[in-house]
C-alpha cells in the first residue's frame, strides 16, 4: 500500500467496503434503541421516570456484560460469537417491544432490556479487522481508525433523529423493530465476510488489559471523556428546555456530533506526527482548551445560535482524542485480547456518560443548566491530568 493512505486507498482492500457496510447497519440502531425505548415506553405507559430507569439498567447491564462478550470473541472468533449474541439482544428488544404493547408488569420491562446488553460491540470488532488487516502499516491503521471514529459519530447523529422520527410518524414500537432488524441484517452482513475476520486466540497471550501496563490511564482517561459527553447532552438540553425551545437542544447536539465527525474525517487524512502518546496529550489539551466554550456563550452571549457554534467548535476536539486513544490501546492490549480491551473502553464511556449526566442533571436542578456546562470542563482537565504516563510506542 503506498505510503500515504487515503480513504479511498483504504477501501480497495479485499473485503472492507463489504463488512464496513455490514458493520454500519449493525452499528446505527446503537443510537436508536435507548430513544425508541424511552419513546415507546413512556408514550403507553405515561411514565418518562420509568422509561428512564428502564433504560438506565440496559446501560449498567451492557457496561458489565460487554467485556465478557468480547473476551469470548477474541477465543472464539467474531462470526461465531457475534450472531449469538445479536440474536440474544434483538429477542430481548422483540420481548420489550411485546410486553410494553400487551401492558405486563413494569419489572418484565427491566429483564427484557436488560437482555440487549449482549449487543456486540460491532465498533469495536470493525476496528479489530483493521488492526489485523493494517498491523504493519501504522499510517494506513490511523486513517482506518478515524473512518470508525466519524462512523461512530454519524450514527449518534442519525441514530436517535432515526428513531424519534420511526415513533413519532407509524407507531410507539416502530423504533425498536426496525433498531431490531437493522442489528441483525447488519451483524450477518458483517459476520459472512471471514477473509477479513481475525484468528481467533483460544488461549490468549499476557493477562488481563487491566492489568497490562498502560492500559489502566488510558480507561481512566476514557471514563473522563464519558464524563463530557454526557454532562454536554443534559446541560445543552436544559438549557435549551430553559430558553423556551425544547426541540431545538437535539440539533444541537447533532452539531457537536456533525463537528467531531468533520474533524475525525481531516484528522485522518494527515500522517501522524510522532508516537501516539504525544498526540494523545495534544488532543487532551486541545479538548481542554475547546471545552470551555460551550460556557462562556451560555453565559456571556446567552443565545441559542452562539451556543449551537460554540458545540459545533468543541465537538472538534472529541473525535481527535478519541481516535489516538483507540490507536495507542491497540498498541497497548495484549496478544489476541484486542476486543476485550476496546470493549472495556467502550464500558469506561458508558460509566463516564453515566458519570456526567447524572453530575449534569444534579447540577441543572441545583445551581442552573449555565452551571452544568461546568462539569464538561472539569471533565476534560480531569482527562488530560490523567495523560497516558508510560514510554512512548515505537
Amino acid at each position: 500500500m503506498p505510503q500515504h493512505t487515503t480513504y479511498r486507498r483504504l477501501f480497495t482492500i479485499p473485503g472492507a467496503r463489504a463488512f464496513t457496510a455490514g458493520n454500519l447497519i449493525a452499528r446505527l440502531p446503537a443510537g436508536m434503541f435507548s430513544v425508541s425505548a424511552v419513546m415507546m415506553i413512556a408514550g403507553t405507559r405515561g411514565s418518562y421516570a420509568l422509561a428512564g430507569a428502564v433504560t438506565a439498567t440496559g446501560l449498567a447491564a451492557t457496561a458489565l456484560a460487554g467485556p465478557w462478550t468480547a473476551r469470548l470473541t477474541d477465543r472464539h472468533g467474531q462470526s461465531r460469537t457475534a450472531v449469538p449474541a445479536t440474536a440474544v439482544a434483538a429477542l430481548g428488544s422483540l420481548a420489550l417491544l411485546l410486553c410494553v404493547h400487551y401492558g405486563a408488569p413494569d419489572w418484565t420491562l427491566f429483564a427484557a432490556y436488560t437482555a440487549t446488553a449482549t449487543t456486540p460491540n460491532t465498533g469495536g470488532m470493525s476496528r479489530a479487522r483493521w488492526a489485523h488487516l493494517l498491523a504493519d502499516n501504522p499510517e494506513a491503521l490511523h486513517t482506518a481508525n478515524s473512518f470508525e471514529q466519524a462512523a461512530d459519530e454519524l450514527c449518534f447523529m442519525l441514530g436517535p433523529a432515526l428513531a424519534a422520527l420511526l415513533c413519532g410518524t407509524f407507531f410507539p414500537e416502530a423504533g425498536t423493530l426496525t433498531g431490531a432488524v437493522l442489528l441483525v441484517t447488519g451483524t450477518l452482513i458483517f459476520t459472512a465476510q471471514r477473509a477479513t475476520e481475525p484468528p481467533p486466540s483460544p488461549a490468549p497471550q499476557g493477562s488481563s488489559p487491566l492489568r497490562t501496563p498502560g492500559i489502566p490511564p488510558l480507561i481512566a482517561g476514557f471514563i473522563a471523556t464519558g464524563a463530557v459527553f454526557g454532562a454536554m447532552e443534559v446541560a445543552t438540553l436544559a438549557y435549551a428546555d430553559e430558553a423556551g425551545h425544547r426541540a431545538a437542544g437535539g440539533a444541537m447536539l447533532a452539531l457537536q456530533a456533525a463537528g467531531s465527525c468533520a474533524a475525525g474525517l481531516l484528522y485522518g487524512k494527515r500522517k501522524p506526527p510522532g508516537p501516539p502518546e504525544h498526540r494523545l496529550r495534544h488532543c487532551l489539551l486541545a479538548m481542554t482548551t475547546l471545552m470551555p466554550l460551550p460556557l462562556l456563550a451560555a453565559t456571556t452571549l446567552n443565545s441559542l445560535p452562539a451556543l449551537a457554534t460554540a458545540l459545533l467548535l468543541a465537538g472538534m476536539a472529541t473525535a481527535p482524542t478519541m481516535i489516538t486513544a483507540m490507536t495507542l490501546l491497540q498498541h497497548r492490549a495484549p496478544e489476541g485480547r484486542l476486543n476485550e480491551a476496546m470493549s472495556l473502553a467502550v464500558t469506561g464511556l458508558l460509566l463516564g456518560i453515566a458519570c456526567g449526566s447524572a453530575t449534569g442533571g444534579w447540577t441543572t436542578e441545583h445551581a442552573g443548566a449555565t452551571a452544568a456546562f461546568l462539569i464538561p470542563v472539569a471533565a476534560a482537565a480531569t482527562a488530560l491530568l490523567i495523560g497516558v504516563p508510560g514510554r512512548p510506542t515505537p
